[in-house]
């Protein structure tokens, strides 16, 4: 429903009184969670031929990659910190277990400190870009022995770390 129909259905909503009004927020409802599932899918998908591309540039190399695919895997860094989630793939790729994202946070620290500075709070922004991972199906959300979230490599997602630590170099 486009925001020009909707704008028509609550003015005659209106008119109706409440259960006018009901009946459209029902209806908008409906397509917010329809819209809510394609998007998951979209996203499911994307992960899945972003993970195709890797695994084929681990097998042939990156030459066969053009820069456009490989600006388009990298995502639209946009005004992210470059880097930041390729620093923490390759994390939890090398780590071979569950990870929290304290954990994830103090590698970095350790590793490429530089890529925190600047987030005013770098653990919660660890946490989103392992949850990003975990919706792309290259991690998977876990529950520790003490009942703590963490994010475990999809071993399956782009073969093993190895293979691809050059596709995920710092800078």
């Amino acid at each position: 429903m486009e925001t020009g129909e909707i704008n028509g259905v609550l003015t005659s909503a209106a008119h109706d009184g409440a259960e006018g009004v009901r009946r459209v927020v029902r209806q908008v409802h409906d397509e917010l969670r329809t819209l809510l599932k394609q998007r998951a899918e979209v996203t499911r998908r994307i992960g899945t031929v972003k993970r195709t591309i890797l695994g084929l540039a681990s097998m042939f190399g990156e030459t066969v990659l053009s820069e456009e695919v490989q600006n388009l895997i990298d995502g639209g860094a946009g005004e992210r910190k470059p880097g930041f989630t390729k620093a923490c793939r390759m994390v939890l790729m090398e780590a071979g277990h569950a990870m929290s994202a304290r954990e994830v946070h103090d590698q970095l620290r350790v590793q490429t400190p530089a890529l925190l500075t600047g987030h005013k709070d770098p653990i919660a922004s660890v946490t989103t870009v392992l949850n990003r991972l975990a919706e792309y199906g290259e991690a998977e959300r876990v529950v520790l022995s003490n009942g703590r979230r963490a994010w475990q490599w999809t071993t399956e997602a782009c073969g093993p770390p190895q293979d691809l630590a050059k596709r995920f170099t710092y800078r």
